[in-house]
C-alpha cells in the first residue's frame, strides 16, 4: 500500500518546479551528504548516479546492478524528511513496472531518466522508443496513485557529434516536447550551457526545465532570469568533497603541519571553504 506521506512528498517536489524560482538541488551520494543538504535547508534531496557509482566502484553507464543502486536510494530516503528524487541513469534495463515499484519501495518520489542508449548504439535511444518508455513509467506510477516526478534527461549535448549546434537544439526541443507529452514533468538538457539556447528551450516547451550549474554556463541569477525551474550540480559536489579530502590527505603525507591542522575534526568545525568556486 502506498504510504500517505509519499504522495505528499511527491506533490511537494512537483510544486517546487517553478520557472524563474528554480528548485535547487545539491546532489547527494550517501546518507551523510543527504543529511547535510537537509541541514542546510534544501527543499529536496537528489542523488547523483555518477557519485553513487564512484563510491560503489561501479561505472556510470547504466550497468550498475539495480539492487546496489536502490539500496543507496533507500538508505538516503530513510535518513531524511525531504522528498527524494533519484538519478536512475537509463533505468538499468528494468521494465517500467519493476522500475517504478523499486523506486517507491525505496522511498523516493522522483527520478531522472536519461535517453542515452548504453546497451545499443551508444548515442541516443530512438525518440519513439524513449517516448514509449516514459509513457509506460507514467502509466505504472499513476496506477499506484503516486505522481512520480519524472525528469526526462536529454543527452544530445553529451553526443555533440550528432550534428551542428542548431540541429542539436532543434532536436532537443522536439525531444523535450515529446517527453512532456508522454508524461514527463521536467526536461533536462544536460551539459547545455549557452544562455540563448537555454532560454529558447524554456520558451518553446513552456514547461519546467532543469539545467546543470556549470563553470562555462550562466550563473544562478542568469538561469533564474531565463526561467529555469530546476538547477542541479550533478556529480560536482562529490568532486568538491574528493578534492577537499585529497588536499587534506596530501597535507598529512607531505608533513605540512599548518595545512593538516586545518582538517576539520568534528561537525562544529565544518566551515565553508573559501575557494570552493575555483573547484567548479
Amino acid at each position: 500500500m502506498l504510504a500517505p506521506d509519499l504522495a505528499t512528498q511527491a506533490e511537494s517536489l512537483r510544486s517546487r518546479h517553478r520557472p524563474g524560482q528554480p528548485l535547487l538541488l545539491a546532489n547527494a551520494w550517501d546518507v551523510a551528504s543527504a543529511r547535510l543538504t537537509q541541514e542546510l535547508g534544501f527543499a529536496a534531496v537528489a542523488t547523483s548516479s555518477s557519485a553513487v557509482a564512484d563510491t560503489l566502484g561501479q561505472v556510470d553507464s547504466d550497468s550498475m546492478p539495480p539492487q546496489m543502486a536502490f539500496e543507496v536510494i533507500q538508505r538516503i530516503a530513510a535518513s531524511v524528511d525531504l522528498p527524494v528524487t533519484a538519478d536512475l541513469e537509463a533505468g538499468y534495463q528494468l521494465p517500467a513496472k519493476e522500475l517504478v515499484h523499486r523506486l517507491i519501495e525505496a522511498g523516493a518520489v522522483g527520478c531522472n531518466l536519461e535517453d542515452t542508449d548504453h546497451h545499443g548504439s551508444g548515442t541516443l535511444v530512438e525518440l519513439e522508443r524513449q517516448v514509449e518508455r516514459i509513457a509506460q513509467i507514467r502509466a505504472v506510477a499513476s496506477a499506484t496513485g503516486l505522481h512520480i516526478v519524472l525528469n526526462a534527461r536529454i543527452d544530445l549535448f553529451v553526443h555533440p557529434a550528432i550534428g551542428s549546434p542548431e540541429k542539436l537544439l532543434d532536436e532537443a526541443i522536439a525531444r523535450a516536447r515529446a517527453y512532456l507529452a508522454a508524461g514527463a514533468d521536467c526536461v533536462y538538457p544536460i551539459l547545455l550551457a549557452d544562455p540563448s539556447a537555454i532560454g529558447r528551450i524554456v520558451r518553446e516547451t513552456g514547461a519546467p526545465v532543469n539545467v546543470m550549474l556549470r563553470p562555462d554556463g550562466p550563473n544562478l541569477q542568469e538561469l533564474t532570469r531565463l526561467g529555469v525551474a530546476r538547477v542541479s550540480l550533478g556529480g560536482r559536489l562529490f568532486r568538491v568533497a574528493l578534492m577537499a579530502a585529497r588536499q587534506a590527505a596530501h597535507a598529512l603525507l607531505s608533513g605540512d603541519v599548518t595545512k593538516t591542522a586545518e582538517v576539520p575534526t568534528g561537525r562544529a568545525d565544518l566551515a565553508p571553504v573559501r575557494d570552493v568556486q575555483e573547484w567548479w
